[in-house]
């Protein structure tokens, strides 16, 4: 099935309470049934095949069917496909689906030029805050709120600076289930909720030799109206933690 989409907002300004509320709102992969951004959301859980690549986005609405950096078609609700290999309730306050991080940390960023990376896309700042209005971290953000740039993600991303991230935008929260198709690389995957607070975050190993990338262990479900990708472990060398809030504009 293929998802309808209308035009994303043009501008948003993303704020979630620090302390008392600020406002409302807004890392990788692929989806594959997308509902999100402009697409009319037909209820029932979405899968979103991202993790660079969102699993939520029909192949067929753009024109990058097959390189969907993290899309995955699996029916999402939430679980984890019954894989036994992903451990939910790792460090960085949320889910950790990865793997040791030694193996896969933010060195891919290593010779990746800022300039060349998601040429032609959307940016925007982000600013990640504790309840307290401490600033954790930031980085500049590729939007993706579109079927076809969520389908792809980043699994058309060589590699990606320590200060570079994919920000997916839907029209509402939801299910949303990343996958780490074609991935060369470890992220972090940060679910946010419509006030700008992080649902879960997810640590995603890049598929190995003879892997897809969209095997059940290579599966992230969580709930969010944004998702935000970054390097492998950039969350907890940051200190970032379910809870805390997101900033920024669209």
């Amino acid at each position: 099935m293929t998802s309808r989409e209308t035009p994303a907002p043009t501008r948003r300004r993303v704020l979630a309470g620090v302390g008392t509320a600020l406002g409302t709102v807004a890392l990788a992969g692929c989806t594959s049934s997308d509902t999100s951004s402009g697409d009319d959301s037909t209820g029932g859980d979405t899968t979103d095949d991202s993790a660079g690549n969102d699993t939520t986005d029909d192949p067929e609405s753009g024109p990058t069917d097959s390189d969907s950096g993290r899309d995955e078609s699996t029916d999402n609700g939430g679980d984890n496909v019954g894989d036994d290999s992903t451990d939910n309730g790792g460090d960085s306050g949320g889910n950790d689906n990865g793997g040791d991080s030694s193996e896969t940390g933010d060195g891919n960023d290593e010779g990746c030029a800022d300039e060349s990376v998601h040429e032609g896309y959307e940016e925007t700042e982000i600013e990640i805050l504790n309840p307290n209005g401490e600033p954790l971290g930031s980085v500049t953000a590729a939007i993706a709120d579109t079927s076809s740039s969520r389908y792809l993600g980043l699994s058309d991303t060589d590699c990606l600076p320590t200060d570079r991230g994919m920000l997916f935008v839907y029209q509402e929260s939801q299910p949303l289930t990343f996958v780490m198709r074609d991935m060369d690389f470890g992220i972090d995957i940060v679910h946010i909720d419509e006030d700008g607070r992080i649902t879960s975050i997810q640590h995603a190993d890049p598929p190995g030799e003879g892997e897809s990338g969209e095997e059940p262990k290579h599966q992230y479900p969580g709930t969010g109206q944004f998702v935000l990708e970054v390097n492998y472990n950039w969350t907890t060398e940051r200190g970032i933690e379910t809870g805390d809030v997101v900033e920024f504009d669209l």
